[in-house]
C-alpha cells in the first residue's frame, strides 16, 4: 500500500471535508456582531494545510473508527489552532504583520477585535467538543479534556510563555525542548488522541499514538525552524529557534530521528490504515514550506 498511497490527494480530500465542516459551524459574516464574526472567518480561512484536523481523522481511521464521527471534533482543533495563531501575532506577543501572505488579524481588524476573535474561536472549539460524547471505554467528556490538557499552563499557553521569556536571550536546551513540546507537540498529541478516542481505542493504541504525535510535533517544529534558516547560513543572524541552540546539523539529525520514532510507534498498531499517519510524518520532515 505504501507505494500506491497518494498523500497529496489524501490531504486535499480531507482538507476539503474539513473546510466544509468549518463553514457549517462558523457564524456568518453578516451575523452580529459583524466585525467579530468577520475577523473569525478571516483568520480561519487564510489558508493552511489543516494538518491537525487531518491527523485527527487519520487517527480515528487507524483505530478502526468511522472518521465521519471525528469531523466536527477535528474542526474544533483547527479553530483552537487558529486562536493560538491570532494571539501569537498580536503586538504584545510576536508582533507579526503578515501571516500566509495576508495582513494578520490585528492589522486587518484592530488589536481588540483580534484578541476577541481568538477568544471566541477558543470558546467555539470547546463548545464543539462538549457537544460530542466520547464512546466507551472513555469518559463522556474525554474529548474536551484532551484539548484542555493540551491548552493550558502545562500545554500551549505554558509553551508560549516560555517562548516569550526566551525572546531576548538564547534558551538552553531544556528550555527549547520545553517550548517545542508544549507550544507545538501538545496540540498534535491532542489531535491524534481525540481521533483515537472517538474510535474507542484502548490504552495500548492510545499510548502508541501519543508517542507518534509527540515525536511528530517535535520534528515538525524543528523543521519549521530549519525552514526559517537562510540558505547557506549555519546559524541564524540572531539567536532564534532551535537552530541557534543546536546548530543546523544537530537540528536536522534530531528531526530525522524524531520522524523515525514517530513511524516506529505505528508499527504496533498492525494494520494498513496507519499509512496516512506514516506518510504525514515523512511529509512533515521533507516539506519545503
Amino acid at each position: 500500500m505504501r507505494k500506491s498511497f497518494n498523500l497529496e490527494e489524501y490531504l486535499r480530500k480531507q482538507a476539503g471535508r474539513v473546510e466544509s465542516a468549518i463553514e457549517s459551524v462558523l457564524p456568518a459574516a453578516d451575523e452580529r456582531p459583524l466585525v467579530l464574526h468577520s475577523a473569525m472567518r478571516y483568520a480561519v480561512f487564510t489558508g493552511g494545510k489543516r494538518l491537525r484536523p487531518v491527523l485527527c481523522l487519520a487517527a480515528c481511521t487507524a483505530c478502526g473508527g468511522n472518521d465521519e464521527t471525528a469531523l466536527i471534533p477535528s474542526v474544533a482543533l483547527e479553530l483552537f489552532h487558529t486562536y493560538t495563531l491570532i494571539h501569537d501575532d498580536l503586538p504584545c506577543m510576536d508582533n507579526d504583520a503578515v501571516r500566509r501572505g495576508k495582513p494578520t488579524v490585528h492589522v486587518a481588524f484592530g488589536e481588540a477585535n483580534a484578541l476577541l476573535a481568538g477568544d471566541a474561536l477558543q470558546a467555539l472549539a470547546f463548545e464543539l467538543l462538549a457537544r460530542t460524547t466520547a464512546p466507551t471505554p472513555h469518559h463522556p467528556n474525554q474529548l474536551s479534556l484532551e484539548l484542555a490538557l493540551a491548552a493550558g499552563s502545562h500545554g500551549v499557553v505554558g509553551g508560549q510563555v516560555e517562548d516569550l521569556i526566551s525572546a531576548n536571550r538564547l534558551p538552553d536546551r531544556i528550555t527549547m525542548d520545553f517550548i517545542h513540546l508544549h507550544k507545538t507537540a501538545d496540540l498534535f498529541r491532542a489531535a491524534v488522541r481525540i481521533g483515537a478516542v472517538l474510535a474507542g481505542a484502548h490504552s495500548e493504541r492510545l499510548d502508541a499514538l501519543t508517542r507518534y504525535a509527540t515525536a511528530l510535533g517535535l520534528s515538525f517544529q524543528i523543521t519549521d525552524d530549519l525552514l526559517d534558516l537562510p540558505a547557506g547560513v549555519a546559524r541564524p543572524p540572531e539567536p532564534s529557534g532551535c537552530v541557534a541552540v543546536y546548530g543546523e546539523k544537530e537540528a536536522r539529525l534530531r528531526a530525522s530521528k524524531l520522524t523515525r520514532d514517530a513511524c516506529s510507534a505505528l508499527v504496533g498498531l498492525g494494520n494498513s490504515t496507519v499509512e496516512p499517519l506514516r506518510a504525514i510524518a515523512e511529509f512533515a520532515l521533507a516539506r519545503t514550506s
